[in-house]
C-alpha cells in the first residue's frame, strides 16, 4: 500500500501543476486512482480524488488572487449558479447514461482546439468587453451550462470555462485561468460535500494526495505566472489535445 500511495501522490502532484494552470487534473489523477486501487468502489475513489482536487485549485485561487485581475461580481455569480447546477447535474447522472454526451463534447473540443490555434491572438490580451450587468447575465449562463456538465459528465470542465472567459468575456489566459479557479472550487465543494456525506472519501488516501495537490498547484501558479500568457495557451493546447484522444478512445473503443 505503501507503494501505491508513494504513486497515487506522484499523479497528485503532476494533477495539480497542470490543473492550476489550465484545468484538466482529473485526467491525469482520476485514470491513476483507478488503475492503482481497482478493488475501491468507483463512487469512493472519486470522492477521494474531490479532496484533492479541490485542496490544489483553492491553493490556485488563492496564489492567483491579488496578482491576477478576477471580477469577483460576475464570476462569483456564475460559481454560484455553476455549484448548484453541479449537484443537479450528479443527480440526473442517475437516471441519463452519460455516455450520451461524449460524441457532442469531443466534438466540441476540436473545434475549440482549432479555433485557438487558428486565432494566434485570441487570449493575449486581457480587454473585458462586457458591462458589468452583462457580465453578470453571462456569468449566470455559464454557471447554468457547464456547472450542469460537470456535475453530469465532467472531463474538461476547466477547459470550458477558460475558453468561456476568454471568448464570452474578452479575458486573456492567465485572467480566465484564475477566474475559472473560482467556478471550479465551487463545482468541486458541492460534490465534495456529497461524497464526504455518503461516507465515500478514504481520508488516509485522500489527505497525503491533497498536500501533493497543493504543492503541485504552488509551482503551477508560479510557472504561470513567470511565462504568462503565452506559455498558458500552449499548455491550454496541449490539455484538450488531451481530452480529445481521451474521449475518442473512449467513444471509439
Amino acid at each position: 500500500m505503501t507503494l501505491t500511495l508513494v504513486l497515487l501522490c506522484c499523479f497528485a502532484f503532476l494533477a495539480g501543476f497542470i490543473d492550476s494552470i489550465v484545468g484538466g487534473g482529473g485526467l491525469i489523477q482520476t485514470p491513476a486512482m483507478l488503475l492503482l486501487l481497482p478493488s475501491v468502489p468507483v463512487a469512493t475513489v472519486l470522492g477521494t480524488g474531490k479532496v484533492s482536487s479541490i485542496s490544489g485549485t483553492a491553493m490556485a485561487l488563492q496564489r492567483f488572487a491579488g496578482k491576477v485581475p478576477i471580477r469577483w461580481r460576475s464570476v462569483g455569480v456564475a460559481a454560484v449558479v455553476a455549484g448548484s447546477m453541479s449537484f443537479v447535474g450528479a443527480r440526473v447522472v442517475s437516471l441519463l447514461p452519460s455516455e450520451l454526451l461524449r460524441p457532442l463534447v469531443l466534438g466540441l473540443l476540436v473545434v475549440i482546439a482549432i479555433y485557438t490555434f487558428w486565432r494566434k491572438d485570441f487570449g493575449a490580451i486581457h480587454a473585458p468587453r462586457l458591462d458589468d450587468r452583462r457580465e453578470v447575465l453571462f456569468g449566470i449562463g455559464i454557471g447554468l451550462v457547464i456547472g450542469f456538465y460537470d456535475g453530469f459528465f465532467g472531463p474538461g470542465t476547466g477547459s470550458f470555462l477558460l475558453f468561456a472567459f476568454v471568448g464570452l468575456f474578452g479575458y486573456d489566459f492567465l485572467s480566465a485561468s484564475a477566474s475559472s479557479k473560482v467556478v471550479n472550487v465551487a463545482t468541486n465543494l458541492t460534490s465534495l460535500a456529497y461524497f464526504a456525506y455518503t461516507g465515500h472519501i478514504i481520508w488516509h488516501i485522500a489527505l497525503p494526495m491533497a498536500a501533493c495537490n497543493v504543492t503541485g498547484s504552488v509551482l503551477g501558479t508560479r510557472v504561470a505566472l513567470k511565462q504568462g500568457v503565452g506559455f498558458v495557451r500552449i499548455l491550454f493546447l496541449v490539455v484538450v489535445c488531451g481530452i480529445i484522444i481521451r474521449l475518442a478512445y473512449d467513444t471509439f473503443k
